[in-house]
């Protein structure tokens, strides 16, 4: 964090000095009973309705509470707590945010999609960390909640950010986008997830389309322009420039020959003043497209094509996303199981199809959790989808899995379904199965610790 003098924080907050020192500096900040209290010369803000626990504060002074009521209970041995009260925390939240936000003259890019966020992030980071020193989000920890935080981890050396933003409910990404202010907004697609916090697939477009209206006046929006959901959003609330990425449509930045290559995929990216050769580790046109939208904001930060390019080359693919090794009995397995939704499904499936198309492929399937009232359906889809899959063997883990299973029976797949409760007894099915020419796809939920350590066991190779 960049320091700030309490006498600047009273300015910035209109804040009423009521007791303490302010002749020292601010290093830290945190909403209290949000983010934990862990070092000395902080800013807590406390809400109206927060019991403050002064033994918890102890450890951790001096610092510096913003409060909007009268605190009266002050323990008299604390006399290094400096309190400013305001009249409203929101208000004072909101001018804070802002003027600690104006603070930095730098490229800050948030992205947000049903898919490939987390990857398209973590690119961006990679390839900028050769020419800028970075900060940004942490894995796919993308809450709401922690992008106060993030934006407070933002330094006096830092020269670029990228936030991954989350999405349960509706208003989540333009309340992290109000506190990012990004000069670089990305939509890498939209599926169908969080229907239980969106209510309906309708409304859960309208939250990812928050990200426009999000992007700093004369920033930059990109956009999937092969995603059918994307290209219904309106884009007439984008304050800065729309750029768009594709392979099938006319796009400010388009792949052409994606094809398969040892280690990922190899691509042609063209764009209207140049074009050059690219590589990407990780299989399937998800990643050509993670890809694209990566080297789309880096050109944009200014650092040429042909480097950018030569840097993503070096990206190492993340774990548990799609990660491929060669497991027990030297069988091909395909970890995926760092999240799943029909979107990541269709994408797995369509991997496997290709890498394994020798092979005997098995599909392991877990529940698609947050789709709300629209969990059978989906299910149900999924089970149709797999009934046209060139695999083998379909194994399910959970009750709501089960429904993929029924459907791809009822729909006609001509290999042999498992269906289980749990983890348990998979692997001993599975075993009897296995050698060099078997690929197990394992997909399911981060939440499924049975599913994550089904895959484990199965990459140990043997």
């Amino acid at each position: 964090m960049k320091e700030i003098s309490i006498v600047e924080l009273i300015q910035v907050v209109q804040g009423t000095h009521i007791q303490g020192d302010t002749n020292w500096v601010i290093e830290d900040a945190i909403i209290y009973n949000r983010h934990p209290l862990t070092r000395g010369k902080s800013l807590v803000l406390v809400y109206r309705k927060e019991t403050i626990h002064w033994e918890d504060i102890a450890p951790y002074t001096p610092c510096v509470l913003l409060v909007d009521r009268e605190v009266k209970d002050v323990p008299h041995h604390l006399t290094n707590v400096t309190i400013i009260q305001v009249k409203s925390m929101i208000q004072a939240f909101w001018s804070f945010t802002t003027y600690y936000r104006n603070l930095f003259h730098i490229p800050v890019v948030a992205i947000t999609g049903t898919c490939g966020k987390t990857t398209t992030k973590e690119m961006i980071k990679h390839i900028g960390e050769a020419f800028y020193h970075v900060h940004a989000s942490y894995s796919s920890q993308n809450e709401p909640r922690r992008s106060f935080p993030y934006l407070m981890g933002m330094e006096d050396n830092t020269e670029m950010a990228v936030f991954e933003t989350g999405l349960g409910n509706i208003g989540n990404i333009k309340h992290q986008c109000m506190i990012y202010q990004p000069t670089i907004g990305i939509i890498t697609n939209i599926g169908a997830h969080h229907l239980d916090g969106c209510k309906s697939l309708e409304g859960y477009i309208e939250a990812k389309g928050e990200m426009i209206e999000g992007v700093r006046e004369g920033g930059l929006l990109l956009i999937n322009a092969d995603d059918t959901n994307s290209k219904t959003l309106s884009l007439t609330s984008c304050k800065g420039t729309v750029q768009t990425f594709g392979m099938n449509q006319e796009a400010h930045y388009t792949a052409k020959k994606v094809t398969y290559a040892p280690g990922g995929m190899s691509f042609i990216v063209e764009t209207p003043e140049t074009s050059c050769q690219a590589f990407v580790p990780g299989y399937g046109e998800h990643q050509v497209y993670n890809a694209l939208a990566a080297l789309a904001a880096i050109q944009h930060m200014g650092i040429a094509l042909e480097a950018a390019v030569q840097r993503l080359a070096t990206f190492q693919n993340m774990e548990r996303h799609l990660e491929i090794s060669t497991g027990k009995k030297n069988a091909t397995i395909v970890d995926d199981t760092w999240t799943i939704n029909p979107t990541s499904i269709e994408v797995a499936l369509d991997v496997v199809a290709t890498i394994g198309e020798e092979k005997n492929i098995i599909v392991i399937l877990g529940d698609i959790n947050r789709l709300g009232d629209y969990e059978e359906e989906f299910h149900h889809k999924m089970g149709t989808l797999v009934a046209h899959h060139p695999a083998k063997t379909l194994i399910t883990i959970g009750k709501k899995a089960k429904n993929i299973a029924l459907q791809a029976e009822r729909d006609g797949f001509k290999g042999t379904i498992y269906t289980f409760a749990n983890g348990k007894g998979v692997e001993e099915v599975l075993l009897p199965m296995l050698d060099e020419n078997t690929l197990v796809l394992v997909k399911g939920p981060m939440s499924s610790r049975a599913m994550i350590a089904l895959a484990q066991q199965l990459k140990e190779h043997s």
